[in-house]
């Protein structure tokens, strides 16, 4: 039956897995499919046209494992390719995107930051997103050079990420902001050495949640949904070092982690 088809996911690396972990939470009868492209990590520094291709390879393998939804954690993968995606496979994509709306309606100081790669901030999703909900609203963009190839090599709670996310968040700091957007899959990851950087009244949010929501929706929109009462099996898969996507999951049950060469 298709209802019991897995979800398939891919990602720019382990990142996705932030985004993963919240779908799995909310629909806990789901079976899924993690593809993390670590090889190629990290899609923000790339052109779009690399990028749409990376997308479509991963895309294709996921088809190719029985997938009835497609969800791109991926910020870059999503503001460069979810478009050509949707325009030329059946399956339905969920995509992600910086969760500027929410920051930019509660903001007090008007004045929000956004931690994203230089791939989102420079495509055009994110331009009109960022035009469409902050026209009063002060922005301040930085790229977070670096932080996901310390995450992809294990080293997301290291001196040497502390060291870099010190530089990274001045422009922050030194501007009221009292909500930072967090434009990247990888970066909820380094959410709690970022609350220890900032003024302790900064907000910190990301999409994860919103994509789980967004999954539910359109499952149930197109009976999609999974109405077994087993539990999901989940089987995730790198094309480098399995041990970083590994730490990440746990303690995620019913999980598989192989390599992958693809």
């Amino acid at each position: 039956m298709l209802s019991k088809a897995p979800l398939g996911f891919f990602d720019s690396g382990v990142g996705g897995t932030s985004v993963w972990k919240e779908v799995v939470q909310l629909l806990p009868h789901e079976n899924t499919i993690y593809l993390a492209d670590s090889k190629n990590a990290p899609y923000g520094i790339k052109s779009r046209q690399e990028i749409i291709d990376l997308s479509i390879k991963n895309t294709e393998y996921l088809l190719a494992q029985g997938c009835k939804l497609i969800a791109v954690p991926c910020n870059t993968a999503t503001t460069n390719a979810i478009d050509y995606l949707r325009a030329n496979y059946k399956v339905p994509f969920i995509g992600i995107e910086p969760a500027i709306k929410p920051a930019a309606l509660n903001s007090d100081t008007k004045k929000i930051g956004i931690l994203a790669t230089k791939g989102t901030l420079s495509s055009q999703l994110f331009k009109t997103t960022q035009e469409k909900f902050t026209r009063d609203i002060a922005t301040i963009e930085v790229t977070g050079t670096g932080i996901v190839e310390l995450i992809e090599s294990g080293k997301k709670d290291s001196r040497e990420m502390k060291s870099l996310l010190q530089a990274i968040t001045q422009p922050f700091m030194t501007s009221g902001i009292d909500y930072l957007v967090l434009g990247c899959s990888h970066y909820p990851y380094i959410k709690t050495t970022l609350q220890e950087l900032l003024p302790k009244n900064v907000k910190i949010i990301d999409s994860g949640a919103a994509v789980a929501r967004q999954t539910l929706a359109v499952l149930q929109e197109q009976n999609l949904l999974n109405t077994s009462s087993d539990s999901g099996q989940h089987r995730l898969f790198s094309n480098a070092d399995p041990t970083v996507l590994e730490e990440l999951i746990q303690p995620v049950e019913n999980a598989t982690i192989a390599s992958l060469d693809f």
